[in-house]
């Protein structure tokens, strides 16, 4: 079986790292720069580092972190959080960003990554699409950490993130965020089956059983997860962790 990247998805408020539960109940997990540094020594595939109150700030996430993860960090990483200008994407890509990381501009600004494609080029940028239900059962994409749900399609989203200039997007449930039940496997499939850049998921996996059952329903180019990489055993001690490499393969090409 093909095996996407793997990728844990670390959250920052007040340049410490947390997690959530359905974008609400947080818990303190300690220093990001410590949790980059052991995920150097498990040889994660690449990183995600997501500032989760940076937009309702009015503000980027921090250079300052930035850098400091650039220094530590020996796998490609991508960051996200209240990014809205070209200058602000010039200086994080400049630290060392492989990526960055769009959210609320990329939704409420089509012509804004328009501009920034032309100028970073497709690769460069990553669209993170927060979906939830409604009352009603029905997808609905969210900005400002799910205080605020747009009204349209998601799938009407995500073709016009890609037509804009989206190099990739991460769809991430918030229902699922933080809950360890398994990825919401209907939400990745329309979206999947709606555009033809690369998809990775996020939101609900517990362990390489969930991302296996995902690959066996929908093909994406990358499984992220948060819980799973943060958390150890049935009582969720903190532990950064990340499966060896060499058993990872050989599970995905199991039957």
């Amino acid at each position: 079986m093909y095996r996407p990247r793997i990728i844990p998805v670390l959250l920052l408020k007040n340049e410490g790292l947390i997690k959530t539960i359905q974008f609400g109940k947080e818990r303190y997990i300690g220093d990001p720069i410590n949790a980059v540094h052991v995920f150097n020594g498990l040889k994660a595939d690449e990183i995600v580092l997501l500032d989760v109150e940076a937009t309702n700030q009015n503000r980027p996430i921090s250079m300052d972190l930035v850098r400091k993860i650039a220094e530590e960090a020996n796998m490609p990483f991508s960051v996200g959080g209240g990014i809205c200008t070209i200058e602000q994407i010039a200086e994080r890509v400049a630290a060392g960003s492989e990526k960055v990381i769009l959210n609320t501009i990329a939704i409420n600004n089509k012509k804004f990554i328009q501009e920034a494609a032309l100028q970073f080029g497709s690769s460069t940028l990553v669209a993170c699409m927060d979906v939830k239900k409604n009352w009603l059962g029905k997808y609905q994409v969210c900005i400002n950490r799910g205080r605020k749900s747009i009204s349209g399609s998601i799938v009407e989203q995500a073709k016009q993130l890609e037509a804009a200039g989206i190099g990739e997007i991460i769809i991430q449930s918030v229902d699922r965020d933080g809950m360890m039940g398994g990825y919401d496997l209907e939400l990745v499939k329309q979206i999947s089956a709606s555009v033809s850049i690369p998809i990775t998921a996020l939101g609900g996996a517990s362990g390489l059983p969930d991302m296996k059952n995902l690959l066996n329903e929908v093909s994406v180019n990358g499984l992220a997860a948060g819980s799973m990489f943060i958390y150890h055993g049935a009582r969720n001690g903190i532990l950064v962790n990340y499966p060896e490499k060499d058993k990872m393969n050989a599970f995905f090409n199991s039957k």
